[in-house]
């Protein structure tokens, strides 16, 4: 099945289903590899993994190269945090031309101003694209696509911005009307109270995704309740690497030396195998019957 008509399957499905964050291709094999059946390529933790903020101060093209590192990498669907799109409704339909190229399944954006800045720093004075500008965008993108089954999620930031549950629905129908394939309803409260009022108030119009790194005390089987499609696990696999390599450094400049790291951390091997060394020596044999084991030993030994 095309990694497009599978993410399709898992935002439209009546079943809730997950989607979990990576940023690189070695943390989308290893979502894969977990038994997730889609992966968020999180647009936080891809321009931290890069050190840079999430204002989109990682060019677009640079997260296309990482894309495509994870869309080679995996079998399963990619949905991209595509920020705004990059610019305006020009820029994002290119972003969609250039995704498919690679194989990513998804695109969502979200209805705030370029450049964009992170959702939970100081989100009530972030400004928000018109409803006109960003149905345009969604339009744009949909017109463009190639592959019927290419997916634009519409991420509406109403709550963030402390506009409401008034408007926070009234984008939701206008981007719906657009063409967008879902919605992602964003909050930041420590409760799932303003996600609570928006579903009851929509009554399971159109797909809804929502991302509870704020809400995280509130049960699972409440969002199956309310009628969510799908649950975006949003960085965190991003934030358990980032505690693992602070303790590993820190460790290791205080004992200098290996002794007592080495159980904590996974072996050599285990790199090799998720890089899929074996397929290489595989094919090595396959397509280079002149060369014998003890060549390529001494090859590789100088």
């Amino acid at each position: 099945m095309k990694k497009t008509t599978q993410l399709k399957k898992i935002l439209s499905s009546p079943k809730l289903n997950f989607l979990m964050e990576a940023h690189n291709g070695l943390s989308a094999k290893i979502v894969e590899e977990a038994g997730f059946n889609g992966i968020w390529a999180s647009g936080l933790s891809i321009s931290a993994s890069m050190g840079l903020r999430d204002n989109n101060e990682a060019s677009w093209t640079e997260v296309l190269d990482i894309l495509e590192n994870m869309s080679d990498a995996t079998e399963i669907p990619i949905l991209l945090d595509g920020d705004t799109g990059y610019g305006n409704f020009n820029n994002a339909r290119r972003l969609v031309k250039k995704l498919e190229q690679i194989n990513i399944a998804g695109v969502c954006i979200e209805d705030k101003t370029f450049p964009k800045a992170n959702s939970f720093i100081n989100g009530e004075a972030q400004p928000l694209a018109s409803i006109e500008e960003f149905s345009g965008k969604i339009k744009a993108m949909k017109d463009t696509q190639l592959d019927k089954d290419f997916m634009v999620v519409a991420r509406i930031e109403a709550f963030i911005a402390g506009w409401g549950l008034k408007e926070a629905l009234k984008r939701a129908e206008a981007y719906r009307k657009a063409g967008a394939d879902a919605i992602l309803m964003h909050s930041k409260k420590s409760t799932i109270e303003e996600i609570e009022m928006f579903m009851k108030e929509w009554s399971g119009r159109h797909p809804v995704v929502i991302v509870p790194t704020k809400y995280y005390n509130t049960p699972t089987e409440q969002f199956r309740k309310l009628g969510i499609n799908a649950v975006i696990w949003a960085n965190h696999n991003l934030r358990a690497s980032v505690k693992a390599m602070q303790n590993i450094s820190k460790q290791i400049l205080q004992e200098e030396n290996l002794i007592h790291v080495e159980n904590q951390i996974v072996s050599v091997e285990e790199i090799f195998r998720l890089q899929n060394a074996e397929e290489l020596q595989t094919a090595e044999k396959k397509y280079l019957p002149g060369t014998t084991e003890k060549e390529q030993s001494e090859e590789i030994g100088g």
